[in-house]
């Protein structure tokens, strides 16, 4: 079982790009095999089509790979900035995509969808590492810090992954490159905490 490394970020060279590639180098010193992703540089196509809908839709080869890829994932990393309180849309519309019925998660018999659907992904833990331009205290005191509830309690909470780590590196634009760097290292030393046990 191979790990998934998301990327949603469209500037190459980015901190996100920089993260990421921490993220997957310090998976591959523990020995596992990673399937990285750029969805930008992959041009993935976010929009939900209404014949994709279905549970048994018919789907395009891409999003088929990402589908199959993300089920078998033995643990996911996501890197993205914070814009405005949410993931990038590219990385949005990957949500709407492949974290679809069937591949994510289900709902029981008898259940036509007003439930709390069955997580179906088999990953044990997922990392998820932003980038932000606003301080920490006035996120969590003005917004709440609502990428914290959306990818641990949305999307991770419901998919069955209940080991969710999240890190938010902030205040990139007044950073310089020591503290980049340093964040590089944290980086590395989160994905030891959060992937090598499993």
């Amino acid at each position: 079982m191979a790990y998934s490394v998301i990327l949603a970020h469209p500037r190459p060279g980015s901190l996100n790009h920089a993260l990421a590639l921490a993220a997957c180098a310090a998976l591959g010193r523990l020995g596992q095999e990673v399937r990285f992703h750029d969805l930008y540089a992959e041009h993935y196509e976010p929009q939900l089509t209404a014949p994709e809908l279905s549970r048994d839709a018919p789907l395009p080869p891409l999003v088929a790979s990402h589908c199959r890829e993300i089920a078998e994932a033995r643990g996911i990393v996501i890197v993205h900035p914070n814009w405005w309180g949410m993931p990038p849309a590219i990385l949005a519309g990957w949500v709407d995509r492949v974290l679809r019925p069937g591949v994510a998660y289900e709902f029981l018999e008898g259940d036509g969808g007003e439930g709390v659907p069955r997580g179906l992904l088999q990953a044990e833990a997922a990392l998820v590492l932003n980038t932000s331009n606003t301080a920490r205290q006035r996120e969590e005191r003005v917004f709440g810090d609502p990428l914290e509830r959306i990818w641990k309690d949305c999307i991770f909470g419901l998919c069955g992954v209940s080991r969710v780590q999240r890190r938010m590196f902030e205040t990139v634009v007044t950073s310089d490159a020591a503290t980049r760097l340093e964040w590089i290292r944290e980086t590395e030393a989160l994905v030891r905490e959060t992937f090598a046990i499993l």
